[in-house]
């Protein structure tokens, strides 16, 4: 009898907070997702095959070159041209100049045609395939490209004690982008997507002791009830609702219980055991809260986070 006493006085006493969450529609996916560089295809500096006087300059830094473009002419006769279409990185010589063999004359570079190079670990290699769709975004200006996989290289390197496999795709690089080799990207490989469904925060969801997801749902006369949920795609920040709950519906989670009026209680029932962050003793139910339905119509149901529109993404998706 006094257990049931302190227990009906903690019940008339504590104050538990709820946030809500509302589900919405919209579109979600998943991906994997890699760092790497982009790095140039065609990169060439021409040199003096001989010695001799640099007779003539046919271009100037920055000039556009298609393949057979004539670039320099020495003394000697010879003339060289361009192997390959691309952009006058680097003229290193004037006219006038004399130069040896081997000497460096101009460097020409394609930065519209580029490959960036990404490591992917020994758990997701078998998920990567030669041909799957990737999106590759510059970290510095955000800028995104569409692209596939063009090689991976199955010879392993190690890091630590986990195997890494090198992969590289072709990007194409839109002139005047401000893009350049060397930049830092991340590709992303989509794996799952889920279109025009029931998506809801995943901090929404609780889960019982067999990993079995529900929410808690406000029933009719103010009490809340567990409602269990099928899941489907989760992007990690959002889920697809596949079961269980409709577009519109609202949902709760514990957001916060009254800490100091809760360990003065529980103190008297249980001595010096604590109770940490708000939480509540074991009384047989699922998830993180007591068994059964209870009367939360006095409860503060407010503060919490509500998605709008139809979630993240410009569709209302969790993309």
């Amino acid at each position: 009898m006094v257990g049931l006493y302190f227990w009906a006085k903690l019940k008339d006493e504590y104050t538990v907070t709820y946030d809500p969450y509302t589900a919405t529609t919209g579109t979600i996916s998943n991906s994997l997702s890699f760092s790497g560089s982009l790095s140039l295809i065609d990169n060439k500096t021409y040199t003096a095959e001989s010695s001799g006087t640099v007779r003539t300059i046919y271009i100037s830094a920055g000039d556009k070159v298609e393949e057979g473009d004539k670039l320099v002419r020495l003394s000697s006769g010879g003339t060289v041209t361009a192997d390959f279409a691309g952009t006058v990185n680097a003229v290193n010589v004037e006219e006038g100049d004399e130069v040896g063999s081997g000497d460096s004359l101009v460097q020409v570079a394609d930065f519209e045609h580029m490959q960036v190079s990404f490591r992917v670990d020994e758990y997701d290699i078998g998920e990567v395939q030669v041909g799957d769709a990737v999106t590759v975004t510059a970290t510095a200006t955000e800028q995104t490209f569409e692209s596939s996989v063009a090689t991976i290289n199955y010879i392993s390197a190690s890091s630590g004690n986990v195997a890494y496999y090198t992969a590289t795709a072709k990007v194409e690089i839109p002139d005047d982008s401000g893009v350049y080799p060397g930049m830092q990207v991340t590709v992303s490989i989509p794996q799952e997507e889920a279109v025009d469904v029931v998506i809801l925060k995943e901090d929404a969801l609780s889960f019982t002791a067999e990993n079995q997801a529900f929410v808690y749902v406000m029933n009719d006369d103010g009490t809340l009830s567990e409602q269990t949920v099928e899941v489907g795609v989760s992007n990690g920040n959002y889920v697809e609702i596949k079961s269980g709950i409709s577009s519109g519906d609202t949902v709760y989670t514990v957001s916060e219980v009254e800490e100091d009026t809760m360990n003065s209680l529980l103190s008297g029932l249980f001595g010096t055991q604590q109770v940490n962050g708000g939480g509540m003793p074991d009384m047989g139910g699922g998830g993180n809260m007591p068994g059964g339905d209870f009367d939360f119509s006095n409860a503060d149901f407010g503060g919490g986070e509500r998605p709008s529109g139809g979630g993240p993404g410009g569709n209302g998706g969790g993309n």
